[in-house]
């Protein structure tokens, strides 16, 4: 299959799955995913990131990638975090568009991709959980408070911000990502966003988590997120050496060509 769709009015997109021990896992979310991208009729590959798993997640990747051309492997040989897993994919990509699915198969890929047509008009769609009660409370209450957090901190008015957002690979490769660990992607929203770069927010449905347990709620995965929000706190406001404003945008991005069909001189 062609890494380019001919039509450049629909996008390619590129799925990167990070898997940390999915050998339960991996072989559904990959299947999943590539027959949502054959029903929808979307150009894709799919990128699966071994983060230095400890169980048989290689071997399975490995049989996945042998029976279908549009799967590829990267290998961690340690651990690294889901942020590093995620923009190493991310600049492998040979695609228009760059998402997320986690190897974990929590996510439906069907459901993910529904709003993809959107990327005409936004570089970034930002999916929230609508379901929200399939999750704990505790972990309703950890999200909510941390949402409330990043909006405060940086003047968004997201509604989450650790769903599978789909991005312009271009202007994704502007950005230097510091956080290697679950705050990756508040960190690129934020950047991306304060560049002012559009985005579109869509409603998603969350599934039960197959097997295993989730690493987001780890005291040591929380520890990353604080570290990493005060370093981004730092950069913004302090340093102010990210997040600028007023720079000059990608031309390959829908918010450039929006911007210039109108007058603009690439600028927000």
């Amino acid at each position: 299959m062609n890494n380019k769709n001919h039509d450049e009015e629909f996008p390619t997109i590129t799925v990167v799955m990070p898997c940390l021990n999915e050998e339960a896992n991996i072989a559904d979310a990959a299947t999943s995913t590539l027959r949502a991208l054959d029903r929808k009729g979307i150009v894709g590959e799919l990128i699966i990131v071994n983060d230095g798993s400890s169980d048989g997640t290689q071997a399975v990747a490995e049989r996945i990638a042998a029976a279908d051309s549009r799967v590829r492997i990267i290998r961690h040989p340690e651990r690294q975090g889901i942020g590093a897993s995620f923009f190493d994919g991310a600049l492998a990509s040979t695609m228009d568009y760059v998402t997320m699915f986690p190897g974990d198969n929590e996510n439906d890929p069907d459901d993910a991709l529904t709003y993809f047509s959107m990327t005409r008009h936004v570089d970034i769609i930002v999916p929230f959980i609508y379901n929200i009660e399939i999750r704990s409370r505790m972990r309703r209450i950890v999200s909510s408070g941390y949402r409330f957090i990043i909006n405060m901190s940086f003047g968004t008015n997201l509604n989450y911000t650790n769903g599978t957002v789909i991005y312009n690979t271009a202007i994704l490769r502007e950005v230097e990502l510091e956080s290697k660990g679950f705050f990756y992607q508040a960190e690129l929203l934020i950047k991306l966003i304060r560049r002012g770069y559009l985005y579109a927010e869509t409603p998603h449905f969350l599934g039960d988590r197959q097997s295993g347990k989730t690493k987001a709620l780890t005291l040591k995965s929380l520890r990353e997120v604080m570290m990493a929000y005060l370093r981004l706190v730092k950069e913004v406001h302090i340093t102010r050496s990210s997040g600028a404003t007023g720079l000059p945008l990608n031309p390959r991005s829908a918010t450039y060509k929006r911007m210039a069909a109108k007058g603009g001189d690439g600028r927000y």
